[in-house]
């Protein structure tokens, strides 16, 4: 710091800042430049215009303006507008030299930059220097051959001077660096517009080999359907089929190409070509070819070839099933149900050697079961379709071979061979094929068709022998004995029947006694052996006791015409009541007494119903409590019982159930009757011959002990004081001092039975009104139990109804979805295939654009 005279200079202080606090009111910086924007504190008023008048004054300007413009580049050469406007301003003053050396200048910074190549290449055109134009252009091509822009506006220049051969040249040289799609496409619309046809095959082929793909086939191939070569359309399509192969063929080739021949009415070519598409492209990529497919066969094909095409369709996806799951046998079923309404047999034998072809991976049978019906059906289409009978033993001999027997059989498989050798009238063949299947797999379904095969021949002594053989394979099955002996039976051998049945009854193990036992009765029944009936049903009921072997044994008597028939029912029923009296099932007895009753209706009189009726049993409701599988308390469940009135022992507890009325009833007179009786020791004297009150049937030991202690207590009290009566005569005064104590002692001994009378009568009917309400509130507690099990299956079954609503509502939703997805693809599909059309439409427009161009200027030449 400087120093003066008085001293050294003094640094002004600065005022201290004594509340150091936040403001209440905080100024951001957002706010700051608003209100600057608000005011316009930053905007500078225009500078004012210049004019200029002479030479001197433009000097001056351009110096200062090339000044400014050299400064900004100095400070950032790397920001190209700072050159193009500098350029441009250049220009602006026609200093093209300037103007060109400035873009040279830029280009050394960046000659990778494509609106610096393009700026200075349309100054050129611009100022027409036609030639350092295409050394621009060709500089840049050179340096950028990918950028596309450079050969478009390298090309279009020449095409706009006239220089066809320098365009086609610039073309052949941009083709060698094989562009995209468009590229090629403006050089063949460039030869087309003047009619170079040739040329545009030419590049074409150099075209398709470059970009091989299907749209640029079917583009070079309408081409030349355009210009009228059709045979050189066709061999487009036939190379571009043969190019593709088999193995990357696509729909959309097929599909142009039989539209091509179907604009050249080659119906059957087209036939052709969508069969032989068919034939080669998988289902799902085959969609749009179906179509097209399915719309000429309805425009020029008859009835025969649409149902060739949905044939064809179907067979595709059957196929494409197969393929992917070999043991789904179901769609094996549909595609050769499919295959035998159109194929020919040898087609329709392939595809079954197919099927039967894919055994199942496991033996178990429930994996054959589906299996096996493959073999069943192609055996009966070549028996009943083709004729072929040696053909259709070799297939069921096949398929007997290949069924491993010894873990499983089908019955259904032998015994269709055997009716086939039947049906070729080879009996010996059948058996043959019977005999082998009941030694390797003997089955119950085996038996039988082989006893009714030979029952359809008359062969009884056959069918006996394999009775035999069948009861030896099998002694407990019930049905096999019963036909049996209703064999013998029609062949009038009752003995023998009779002996068949008394073999199966002697069985110790059956599968259904009670039809065997039945069948034996009917069989005696219909003989008219009555007394072997009756020994039939004694013998029955000594194996068991049910109800209905009773009545069936009762009815029996009842339908025998003799004149003791209704005395032999009844007594039935009463040895029947009888046995069933311990039984435990309670139904069947009243069952018993019901058919009883119903007998006794009908047949009885008034003293045998009533007897009848005073043995049906009482129905009581009851209530048992529940257990849950876990052990917990489940609520309770009302039940009814069948209380009988001949069984003893139910009689206590009817027994008690009576007095417990009884008692209720007494218990309502009882106060009435208390004081009619307690109203006469009040009054009189005492007597010896008062009586105690009775006390009630069903009264308690407790209760009627006490009252019997009390009313002997008074009569002693009585009986003391008429002695001490007659003892006191002598002394009239003593006598009655002692008449006023027994008195005064009579009333309270009447006072204090009262008062306990009272008591007991309260805490009697306290304790029935607890019961009552003990008793009401465990019916209410089992009433709201019952109430909500209810409502819990109520709720149990509104859930599962809700889960099953859901899952419903959650499969349509699914099945919307699918549908929205299947319109949103097929909407898709549309708008693709309607894009494509209006692209084809604007190339043809541009393509007539381009020919009128050339036409007009074709006549500007003339002209």
């Amino acid at each position: 710091m400087a120093s003066t005279a008085a001293g050294k200079q003094r640094i002004p202080k600065v005022a201290k800042v004594k509340n150091k606090a936040p403001a209440e009111v905080q100024i951001t910086a957002e706010q700051l430049l608003r209100e600057a924007k608000e005011r316009e504190l930053e905007l500078l008023p225009p500078p004012p215009k210049q004019k200029i008048t002479d030479e001197e004054e433009l000097n001056d300007y351009k110096l200062k303006k090339r000044k400014g413009f050299e400064d900004n580049i100095r400070k950032n050469r790397t920001v190209i507008s700072n050159w193009i406007k500098y350029a441009q301003w250049e220009e602006s003053l026609k200093e093209i030299q300037r103007a060109r050396s400035i873009y040279e200048r830029a280009l050394d910074v960046d000659h990778r930059n494509i609106t610096l190549w393009l700026k200075y290449a349309e100054m050129e055109m611009k100022s027409r220097q036609v030639n350092h134009a295409r050394n621009i252009w060709d500089r840049a091509i050179t340096i950028l051959p990918r950028v596309n822009q450079f050969w478009y506006k390298y090309t279009y220049m020449e095409e706009m001077l006239g220089n066809v051969a320098g365009c086609r040249q610039v073309f052949e040289r941009w083709m060698e660096w094989e562009p995209e799609e468009q590229a090629w496409h403006s050089y063949i619309n460039f030869e087309l517009r003047y009619k170079e046809v040739d040329k545009g095959r030419t590049i074409y082929e150099r075209f398709v080999m470059v970009h091989p793909e299907v749209k640029n086939w079917i583009k070079y191939a309408r081409f030349e359907e355009k210009h009228g070569y059709i045979a050189h359309g066709r061999k487009v399509y036939e190379r571009a089929v043969e190019f593709f192969g088999e193995d990357h063929v696509d729909e959309n080739l097929f599909v142009a190409f039989a539209k091509f021949e179907e604009t050249q009415k080659e119906f059957e070519r087209v036939r052709v070509i969508y069969k032989y598409a068919l034939d080669r492209i998988p289902k799902h990529q085959a969609q749009e070819l179906f179509k097209y497919y399915t719309m000429f066969e309805k425009k020029f094909g008859d009835r025969r070839g649409i149902e060739d095409v949905i044939v064809s369709k179907r067979r595709f996806q059957y196929e494409e099933e197969v393929k992917a799951n070999p043991h789904n046998y179901d769609a094996w079923f549909d595609y050769l149900r499919l295959v035998e309404n159109d194929a020919d047999p040898d087609t329709v034998r392939e595809v079954y050697e197919r099927a039967i072809a894919n055994m199942p991976p496991i033996q178990e049978k429930r994996h054959w079961k589906r299996y096996i019906y493959l073999w069943i059906n192609y055996a009966l289409y070549e028996e009943l379709e083709v004729k072929d009978p040696e053909r259709t033993r070799q297939v069921y001999q096949a398929s007997l071979d290949l069924i491993p027997h010894k873990k499983f059989t089908f019955a259904k498989m032998w015994l269709l061979y055997a009716q086939f050798e039947i049906r070729q009238k080879n009996l010996q063949g059948a058996r043959r094929v019977m005999g082998t299947a009941i030694g390797k797999c003997p089955k119950n379904k085996l038996l039988k068709g082989y006893i009714e095969l030979e029952l359809q021949l008359r062969e009884f002594d056959r069918c006996r022998k394999l009775y035999e053989k069948y009861l030896e394979f099998s002694p407990e099955n019930c049905t096999t004995w019963i036909k049996f002996a209703e064999l013998e039976t029609i062949l009038g051998d009752t003995e023998r029947a009779r002996g068949i049945f008394e073999l199966a009854i002697g069985q110790p193990r059956l599968d259904m006694p009670e039809v065997l036992w039945k069948s034996y009765i009917d069989f005696e029944i219909e003989q008219e052996e009555y007394g072997n009936t009756r020994n039939l049903y004694k013998r029955l009921l000594q194996r068991t006791q049910h109800v209905k072997v009773w009545i069936s044994y009762a009815k029996f008597e009842l339908s025998i015409d003799s004149p003791d028939r209704l005395q032999k029912c009844r007594q039935i029923f009463e040895e029947a009541n009888k046995s069933l009296r311990n039984c435990e099932e309670k139904e069947e007895r009243l069952m018993l007494l019901e058919s009883w009753s119903d007998f006794e209706k009908e047949f009885g009189s008034d003293s045998t119903m009533e007897r009848v009726r005073k043995l049906l049993p009482e129905k009581v409701k009851k209530r048992r409590k529940l257990t849950a599988e876990d052990g917990s308390d489940a609520g309770w469940e009302e039940y009814y019982d069948y209380i009988f009135p001949e069984d003893a022992a139910n009689q206590p507890n009817l027994k008690l159930l009576a007095m417990a009325k009884m008692w209720k009833r007494q218990q309502v007179v009882e106060p009435t009757e208390e004081d009619a009786e307690n109203a006469p020791m009040v009054e009189g004297t005492s007597s010896p011959s008062d009586e105690p009150v009775a006390p009630p049937e069903n009264g308690s030991d407790r209760n009627t002990a006490t009252e019997t202690e009390r009313e002997a207590t008074y009569d002693d009290r009585d009986d003391d004081v008429s002695s001490t009566s007659s003892e006191s005569d002598s002394s009239d005064e003593d006598g009655e001092t002692e008449e006023k104590r027994s008195r005064s002692r009579d009333e309270d001994a009447e006072k204090e039975e009262k008062r306990s009378r009272s008591r007991d009568e309260d805490a009697e009917e306290k304790r029935s009104r607890s019961r009552d309400e003990d008793a009401e509130k465990r019916s209410r507690s089992g009433d709201e139990d019952a109430e909500k099990e209810e409502k819990r299956s109520r709720s149990r079954d509104e859930d599962a109804e809700k889960r099953s609503r859901s899952r419903d509502e959650d499969a349509e939703k699914e099945e919307k979805r699918s549908r929205s997805r299947d319109e949103d693809a097929e909407k898709r599909s549309r708008s693709r295939d309607e894009d494509a059309e209006k692209e084809e439409k604007r190339s043809r427009s541009r393509d007539e654009d381009a020919e009128k161009r050339s036409r007009s200027g074709d006549e500007d030449d003339e002209d």
